[in-house]
């Protein structure tokens, strides 16, 4: 299907800013295909695998249709796990940037109760949960569903896989009939078209067809890196293998635009190409990149498209692409006329794994995991290029003036290896980074929640901290996404917050001695005994029962269909 721009899917001037602002350039096949649908009230079922965009797919529907100011809930969507409720609520959250009155809640296990309970009373539009704690809501009569206009139910057939089929049909027995009914699944097993007949009213089906795809012969890596050290890690693999020219790809405009910006201070040769620059500025870049004068490109797909340049030696995915298709176009960027090439991709989370298993299904490619490439590797290289260049300089000569300064050295005393060992610390020094001041062992034991690091900060709300501004100094600082950072606990004089165990060490390195709202601040690892004064307890199990079925039966035992 060929894909279309969001401008011309008839969306709000509202949302239409703020895919901008999240730096959007072109609507994916799911998007294109699910959207008018959805905003014509059909009911929908997309075939779509993981990683196409879905949410935004279903989300930019939902927000069009919802009445801010009515506070009961007009939409729910049902996710399979928590990770994903979160995920889901954070993007359609961003896409509401510039409506005033949308509330999202998401809910789903392992948090309190209580305080789901208490941000349901105050008013939502969006639910976002997981079957079992939706239900668990109900039945306690504590979500009020009577003017719900849609339902949402994505990565359905993880959901019937994970058991959660008579939750789902007790979830949509009781909430109104007359709504909307959407369903998003990667496989299309009996179960889910049972589900889409008794509960969908003639839907629309919507498959997303993969094309025959010809893969180039690149080598083909993958390497799993946290948000925050895609930078480093981006630079080590430049150093490394140091390729004539690289091209680097991101999914967001604005995500050129901060990588771009990190490059550069690193000292590489950086330019960055998207649909939001001036025509003359795009023109300049690219020929800057076919001249040889720019080293490393940062792209998105549709910026790429004109690309054409035969010394590419490397491609790099900043991120994981949501088409097999623009993962074909990206590597093929490499390895013309030719010549040889690699590319790597950046996985950060096991949603980001998924999506490369399904690339590489889809394309019948192997993708061969590489270990992390560290700094020490990328000194090791730069040790190389040093030697060899000095032998050059030897061999060329013309040293006479640098020999004086030699010889003046060993008058006093100093042996000519000392002085060229010297010399070459001080070059070398300026390509190593700094020894972190924490390892692996000053975070083994800090009380955080499983896969959690719990870190101290010696500030709180008696220096005017609140959450917003520790998101906002650790996102900015370390460059983790702010929906990766876990529980945030401000105290009077201090605050604790929960980071992913894989993210924590770049986190406290960099944050050890910082900055929150002009204040300097010291961050450390917490201990095990050192407890937040607010309560993390667990709320206990619900004791529901499965939904009986017997009800929807016909009076020759055939399941009936929803009218």
């Amino acid at each position: 299907m060929e894909k279309k721009k969001f401008t011309e899917l008839k969306i709000s001037e509202s949302i239409l800013r703020a895919i901008e602002d999240i730096g959007f350039e072109e609507a994916t096949a799911v998007q294109t295909a699910c959207i008018p649908l959805i905003m014509d009230g059909r009911d929908v079922t997309g075939h779509s695998k993981t990683g196409t965009g879905k949410t935004i797919a279903f989300g930019i529907p939902a927000i069009e249709m919802i009445d801010p100011e009515n506070r009961k809930p007009q939409v729910l969507v049902l996710c399979p796990t928590r990770e994903l409720a979160i995920q889901a609520s954070g993007e359609i959250r961003r896409v509401t940037k510039y409506i005033e009155g949308v509330k999202i809640i998401p809910i789903y296990g392992g948090q309190p109760i209580d305080r789901q309970i208490k941000a349901l009373k105050q008013g939502a539009q969006i639910i976002i949960g997981t079957p079992g704690r939706v239900m668990d809501h109900m039945r306690r009569k504590t979500i009020d569903f009577s003017e719900l206009k849609m339902v949402v139910l994505d990565e359905a057939d993880e959901m019937l896989n994970m058991g959660f089929r008579d939750d789902i049909e007790t979830i949509l027995k009781g909430v109104p009939e007359k709504r909307q009914t959407v369903l998003f699944s990667a496989t299309m097993p009996t179960a889910i078209m049972d589900i889409t007949y008794y509960y969908q009213d003639d839907p629309e089906y919507v498959q997303i067809i993969h094309n025959a795809l010809t893969v180039p012969e690149v080598d083909q890596f993958y390497v799993e890196v946290s948000y925050g050290r895609k930078p480093e890690v981006l630079g080590s693999l430049i150093d490394i293998h140091d390729p004539k020219q690289s091209l680097v790809f991101c999914n967001t405009k604005r995500m050129v635009d901060e990588l771009v910006s990190q490059m550069q201070q690193r000292g590489y040769i950086v330019e960055g190409l998207h649909g939001g620059m001036r025509q003359t500025v795009r023109d300049r870049v690219m020929n800057g990149f076919r001249d040889g004068r720019i080293d490393i490109l940062v792209a998105t797909d549709v910026a790429a498209r004109g690309i054409d340049v035969d010394d590419i030696e490397m491609v790099i995915n900043y991120d994981v692409p949501q088409d097999e298709e623009y993962y074909v176009h990206r590597i093929g960027r490499t390895a013309r006329a030719g010549r040889s090439g690699r590319a790597f991709t950046f996985v950060s989370d096991h949603k980001q794994l998924k999506e490369l298993e399904e690339i590489q299904r889809y394309t019948n490619v192997d993708i061969e995991y590489m270990k992390t490439p560290s700094g020490t590797n990328a000194n090791a290289v730069q040790n190389n290029k040093m030697t060899t260049k000095i032998k050059e300089i030897i061999e060329e000569g013309s040293l006479e003036g640098y020999m004086k300064i030699i010889d003046k050295l060993m008058e006093e005393d100093y042996s000519s290896v000392d002085i060229a060992a010297a010399m070459f610390k001080i070059t070398m020094d300026k390509e190593l980074a700094p020894e972190p001041k924490f390892s692996e062992k000053d975070i083994t034991d800090t009380g955080g929640e499983s896969g959690m690091v719990r870190l101290l900060i010696n500030a709180g709300k008696d220096q005017g901290i609140r959450p917003g501004d520790i998101v906002g100094a650790i996102a900015g600082e370390s460059g983790i996404h702010g929906s990766m950072i876990g529980a945030i606990r401000i105290n009077d004089k201090e605050t604790f917050v929960d980071i992913p165990h894989e993210c924590a060490l770049e986190v406290l390195n960099v944050m050890c001695d910082s900055r929150i709202k002009g204040k300097t601040i010291k961050m450390t690892p917490a201990k095990a005994n050192q407890k937040p004064e607010q309560s993390t307890a667990k709320p206990s199990s619900s004791g529901r029962k499965p939904y009986d079925r017997q009800n929807k039966k016909d009076s020759k035992g055939n399941y009936r269909k929803r009218k």
